[in-house]
C-alpha cells in the first residue's frame, strides 16, 4: 500500500483459471482504461468520476466496494479526482467454457453491489499487498466459484446450485447489513438472523459462496473502512479503530498490517518523510 499522497503501485499475479491485476493510482486527469472482459472492484470511493463507454460520456459517483464488469468494450476514465485502488480479475476463456459459458455471454455492469465478487477480490488483493501464498488448489477453487457466479449473475445462465451455497441476494443483504454496522458489535447470530438461517448453516453457506468465513469478511470490511478514514480524516488511529468496532488499538494495528501490508501510521506518511 503506497503513502496517502499516492505513488503508482501495480502488480499482476497469475492463478489457475484467472489472473488478477492490482493498482493504486494517484488522482489523474489523464485517461486510464478498465480493460475488456474483466470483473473488478474499486476499493476507493469516487465523486463524479467521468468515463466513456460505447462512445458515450458518463458521470458516476462510485461507492467503495463497487463492482464493474466489462464486456468487449473497455471503460475509459477521463478524470478521477481521488486516489484510486482497484483489483481486476480476468477469468480464462477455458475455465468459463468448462462451466458451460463464455466471455461473450457476459453482460457489462457499472458500479453494482456484489458481495461475492467483493469477497474474492479482497482475498486476492491481500495476496498482492502482503505476499500471502494461495495454493494452486485454493486458487483454482476460487476461480471456479467466481466463474460460476459470473456466468449466473451476468451471463444469464441457470447453473445447478451447488449444495450448501447461499442465494446471491442473501449474501448481498448480509454484506449491506455488515457495512451499515461496522461501528458496533457484529455477531454470527446477528448475521445469521439477516440470512434467516441458523448460525451453523449460515457460516457454512457464506464460506461456500464467497470463499470467506463471516468473520474474515467483517474484518476485511472494517479495515477497508478504516483505511478510508485514515486517508480522508484527521482522526487519531485510536478514534478510527473505535469507529470501525475495534476498540483494542494493538489488535487493530495487527489486523491492518495483516490485510494491507502496512501499519496505519505508515499510510499517512508523506513520501519525503525520511523515516520511510
Amino acid at each position: 500500500m503506497p503513502p496517502a499522497s499516492g505513488t503508482v503501485q501495480m502488480g499482476v499475479r497469475h492463478w489457475p483459471g484467472m489472473r488478477s491485476e492490482y493498482a493504486w493510482l494517484p488522482p489523474t486527469v489523464t485517461a486510464t482504461q478498465t480493460k475488456p472482459y474483466q470483473i473488478g472492484v474499486s476499493f476507493t470511493a469516487h465523486r463524479t468520476a467521468i468515463y466513456g463507454l460505447d462512445g458515450r460520456l458518463g458521470y458516476s459517483d462510485i461507492r467503495a466496494g463497487a463492482v464493474f464488469v466489462t464486456g468487449a468494450e473497455e471503460i475509459t476514465w477521463a478524470s478521477v479526482r481521488e486516489p484510486s485502488e482497484s483489483l481486476e480479475i480476468y477469468p480464462s476463456q477455458d475455465l468459463l467454457r468448462s462451466l458451460g459459458g463464455s466471455l461473450d455471454a457476459i453482460e457489462p455492469a457499472m458500479a453494482v453491489a456484489d458481495a461475492t465478487v467483493l469477497a474474492v477480490a479482497s482475498m486476492l488483493r491481500r495476496a498482492h499487498l502482503t505476499g500471502t501464498a494461495i495454493s494452486d488448489v485454493a486458487a483454482s477453487t476460487v476461480a471456479h466459484r467466481l466463474g460460476s457466479h459470473l456466468l449466473e449473475r451476468y451471463g444469464g445462465l441457470r447453473l445447478r446450485r451447488r449444495v450448501g451455497r447461499l442465494p446471491l441476494a442473501t449474501v448481498d443483504r448480509v454484506a449491506e447489513f455488515v457495512d451499515a454496522g461496522l461501528a458496533g458489535p457484529l455477531t454470527l447470530d446477528a448475521l445469521a438472523t439477516v440470512a434467516t438461517l441458523s448460525p451453523y448453516h449460515f457460516a457454512r453457506g457464506f464460506k461456500a459462496t464467497t470463499g470467506m468465513a463471516p468473520h474474515q469478511f467483517v474484518t476485511s470490511r472494517r479495515i477497508d473502512r478504516a483505511r478510508a478514514l485514515l486517508l480522508d480524516t484527521p482522526s487519531s488511529v485510536a478514534d478510527i479503530a473505535r469507529a470501525v468496532g475495534l476498540s483494542n488499538v494493538r489488535h487493530f494495528r495487527q489486523l491492518f498490517r495483516a490485510q494491507l501490508g502496512v501499519l496505519p501510521g505508515q499510510l499517512r506518511r508523506k513520501p519525503q518523510d525520511p523515516t520511510l
